[in-house]
């Protein structure tokens, strides 16, 4: 096998599989991160061909990542029972599946079943709970630098390819947009299936930073035991203050990223006079600040206290919010917005997974993280909804981001009052 070959040729030059294993990851979640963010530079294409309304075209949105956020919790309960790789795999049907499938809508309907549920499914299960099994499972030493790592990616890839679905969609129409898509799961695909592998063991090898080669977990009960271990998880880890508070400022996090700048911003630049790939690229600089941000939050979470990292984060993140409507939406305000922004995007998540893998235990840290994050989506969704309903009734995006940057100040202090010493984690039984 190629994985098994291009692991000892790498042990023989000290380099462990798990890095291999990192970039095929990263890979994907930039591919499907990328799918995520598309439908923002489609929002005005969508509407000038169909005469659909904002708001209902952010319903089929707020779907979606609502979808997303759900099946992070089962996601992880899918990895631990059929496998990485499978999941991952099945994963880029079902998105390629609504993309395509998307070529022929015609009703409103359509929209939401395809992108709101079929992707929405699809992207749920390699969203940011594949970055926490990975490093999980591959890496005992540098775990938050991993977790920086692949966090940056998906942001990274929400933005990044903006500006050229921007640039597809303006001179080609928004199906250019959905065959470029498609080619880019196919690639991250085959690259999965080359290299990705579900843990150490399969080849032999120990975690990075130890030393012994540890066995998988063994498996207890069948379909449905798999099926309920979240639901039990949730049972267990809701009785924690510490659960609450994090999946309190996820909703924020949600709330202030994806589901507002992601969704609506290149729609709200184009009401002050901003001509769409202008707009994507600027989503794309905050992509690249993002990418080095998340990768120091990582770096940092494996030195510092997370609360004060978070109260940090969610704090300036808030202020930079409640600056946008000021910043006049010159060339000069938005380069600033983009920065600052851009820098802790989703630099919440490191510090958020080393928090989650402390308190509740590294095995289950897949099935937890995915909770919280779930309270991410449905903020997300919220925001998607929300900030499309006040430009349509208020005709003016700009109450939801100053709505956005409060709860981000609201999140800075909710951060810190998280006990110091960790909380002594449920049982794990149903982790598996």
């Amino acid at each position: 096998m190629v994985s098994t070959a291009l692991a000892s040729t790498l042990a023989r030059r000290n380099i462990h599989y798990g890095w291999v294993v990192v970039a095929a990851t990263f890979l994907t979640m930039l591919v499907t991160a990328g799918a995520m963010g598309a439908p923002g530079v489609l929002i005005k294409p969508l509407q000038d061909e169909f005469g659909w309304e904002t708001s209902q075209i952010s319903s089929a949105l707020a779907v979606r990542l609502l979808l997303f956020g759900l099946m992070g919790p089962f996601s992880a309960a899918f990895m631990n029972y059929f496998g990485v790789r499978k999941v991952i795999v099945f994963a880029m049907v079902l998105i390629s599946s609504g993309f395509v499938g998307s070529l022929f809508m015609t009703e409103i309907w359509q929209l939401l079943l395809l992108w709101g549920i079929v992707v929405g499914l699809g992207t749920g299960l390699t969203a940011m709970v594949l970055a926490a099994t990975v490093s999980a499972r591959w890496f005992t030493k540098h775990r938050g630098l991993v977790v920086g790592m692949l966090s940056a990616s998906s942001a990274t890839g929400q933005l990044v390819f903006l500006p050229l679905m921007a640039q597809l969609t303006e001179s080609y129409g928004w199906r250019a947009t959905v065959f470029f898509v498609c080619g880019m799961i196919l690639l991250a695909a085959l690259v999965v299936l080359a290299f990705m592998r579900d843990r150490p063991s399969d080849l032999n090898l120990p975690s990075f930073g130890e030393e012994h080669v540890t066995p998988p977990p063994a498996r207890t009960g069948g379909l449905l035991t798999m099926l309920a271990a979240p639901i039990v998880v949730l049972r267990e880890i809701s009785k924690t203050s510490t659960f609450w508070i994090l999946f309190a400022t996820f909703f924020i996090c949600g709330l202030s990223t994806n589901g507002l700048i992601q969704t609506h911003f290149v729609t709200l630049c184009g009401d002050f006079g901003i001509l769409p790939v202008a707009a994507a690229s600027v989503l794309a600089v905050m992509g690249i600040f993002d990418f080095f941000g998340t990768i120091g939050s990582g770096w940092l979470s494996d030195r510092f206290d997370n609360r004060w990292l978070l109260f940090w984060y969610y704090g300036l993140r808030g202020l930079s919010l409640l600056y946008l409507p000021f910043s006049d939406f010159s060339f000069y305000g938005l380069s600033i917005f983009a920065v600052f922004y851009g820098l802790d995007w989703i630099a919440t998540v490191p510090p958020t997974v080393k928090l989650a893998a402390e308190r509740f235990g590294k095995e289950k840290v897949g099935i937890v993280f995915g909770w919280v994050f779930t309270g991410h989506q449905l903020g997300a969704a919220t925001a998607a909804y929300g900030a499309g309903l006040s430009r349509t009734e208020l005709q003016s995006y700009l109450p939801a981001f100053f709505i956005a940057g409060a709860f981000c100040l609201l999140a800075s202090i909710l951060a810190i009052t998280l006990k110091k010493s960790g909380l002594a984690a449920p049982a794990t039984s149903a982790a598996h």
